[in-house]
């Protein structure tokens, strides 16, 4: 079967190009076999990409147990928590098209046959996603997985923060304490050392955790993509699956745009309001719907939003993690839940090469105090809202699953500015 890569190691014309291949290495036995370019974003900036350099030998051999050889090239990305509150913020965002295009120039130039991305946080996935659907080709993710959650020990009582469970939200909230004087600036040293304590994608539902999740949601991650800690040997293990999977998804000749149609983006919207995901999915769903040729309509998301209960309270909407939701089941559990009202279509096709149904055949529930019934949901609507109205006519997103209940309505004076931007 002739093969992409073909175009760049068959034939005497292409006795040059060989000859690269073997100066970094390659055999005849490996170029006869499908190229499979292994995007790893593995940098020593971010938390969530520190180890990912044992991810990509995980997937390197899973693709050769399956029969491919892998060829590994890397991705920038940009840790949004460092970045923020300075200049360094504004480059946050932009990574996400670099990311995009640096991964289609390098795919397109190589002529790979197949495509495992390795990212997690955030700009970092929907780059890749973007550059995924621009290149149709076979294509599995694996992320990195999310961090586990802090813990501050003790039983300090002039510490509202001690003997608990805490994330990155905390420190957040932690400053604004020290500022009203609810904590010290020892309590506040003491929660540094502890509110991140290891590898992983920050151990809430925020960005990066949630387009992981929704990736697994849209087919192109394997099920526990989202959710598999980042320390254990589960996430080593699914690495391992993913470059298996990629070579089935090559041999079947199944590629993104397959899990990148209409109703998938349509199952995504679903399990966000489900999950309670970031706000900034609204930032980036459209963005790789876009690449694919779909365009997603606001309006159509509230339409989703509305009809989708609610199932999870994931840090910052609640005090649970995404370890917790890994263990009550994952976004398999999720998507079985939402399955149970036909609030999702089964019937696409996954990364595993079988459907959503068959990944969802005996999924249950574990912990329905982390994962509610959809019985017994949150909210009966989603966990995000599109607002319209006069300040933002075409429309402004709400995390409405992490607002109070006394920010859903409000009436009173409003604060008017003038074209001298003066409050009247």
């Amino acid at each position: 079967m002739a093969k992409k890569s073909d175009n760049a190691t068959k034939g005497v014309a292409r006795a040059p190009h060989r000859s690269l291949f073997y100066a970094s290495g390659y055999t005849d036995e490996e170029l006869e076999q499908p190229l499979v370019g292994i995007i790893c974003a593995k940098n020593e900036l971010i938390p969530g990409h520190i180890e990912l350099d044992r991810i990509s030998e995980a997937v390197k051999a899973g693709v050769r147990m399956a029969g491919g050889t892998p060829i590994e090239f890397p991705a920038i990305g940009v840790c949004d928590g460092i970045a923020m509150g300075h200049e360094g913020m504004k480059y946050s965002l932009v990574t996400r098209e670099l990311i995009a295009d640096s991964v289609e120039c390098v795919a397109k130039a190589h002529q790979f046959d197949a495509l495992v991305m390795i990212p997690n946080c955030d700009k970092i996935v929907p780059g890749m996603l973007m550059a995924a659907a621009r290149l149709n080709l076979p294509t599995v993710f694996v992320s990195g997985g999310p961090m586990m959650p802090g813990h501050l020990p003790g039983n300090d009582a002039s510490n509202p923060y001690s003997g608990k469970n805490l994330s990155l939200t905390d420190m957040f909230e932690a400053v604004g304490g020290l500022a009203v004087g609810k904590i010290t600036e020892a309590q506040l040293k003491e929660m540094e050392h502890c509110a991140c304590p290891g590898c992983g994608a920050c151990s809430g539902m925020f960005t990066a955790n949630s387009m992981n999740c929704l990736t697994e949601v849209l087919g192109l991650g394997l099920p526990g993509n989202g959710t598999i800690p980042a320390v254990t040997g589960e996430r080593i293990a699914l690495a391992k699956h993913a470059g298996m999977a990629v070579m089935n998804l090559y041999r079947k000749g199944i590629t993104a745009r397959q899990m990148m149609t209409a109703e998938n983006f349509r199952n995504g919207l679903a399990a966000d309001m489900a999950l309670g995901c970031s706000s900034n999915t609204m930032l980036h769903l459209p963005a790789i719907a876009h690449e694919a040729g779909i365009t997603i309509d606001l309006h159509e998301v509230n339409e989703i939003s509305e009809r989708t209960p609610n199932l999870c309270h994931l840090a910052p909407a609640g005090h649970t993690f995404m370890c917790e939701l890994n263990d009550a089941g994952g976004v398999q559990a999720v998507l079985a839940e939402l399955a149970k009202k036909n609030l999702i279509n089964t019937s696409l096709i996954t990364a595993t090469g079988k459907t959503i149904a068959e990944n969802i055949k005996g999924v249950v529930n574990r912990n329905p105090k982390i994962l509610r019934p959809i019985e017994n949901p949150f909210s009966d609507n989603g966990g995000i809202a599109i607002l319209f109205g006069n300040l933002a006519p075409n429309g402004t997103v709400v995390k409405r699953s992490a607002c109070a209940k006394e920010l859903m309505l409000h009436t009173g004076p409003a604060r008017v500015f003038n074209d001298e931007s003066e409050a009247m």
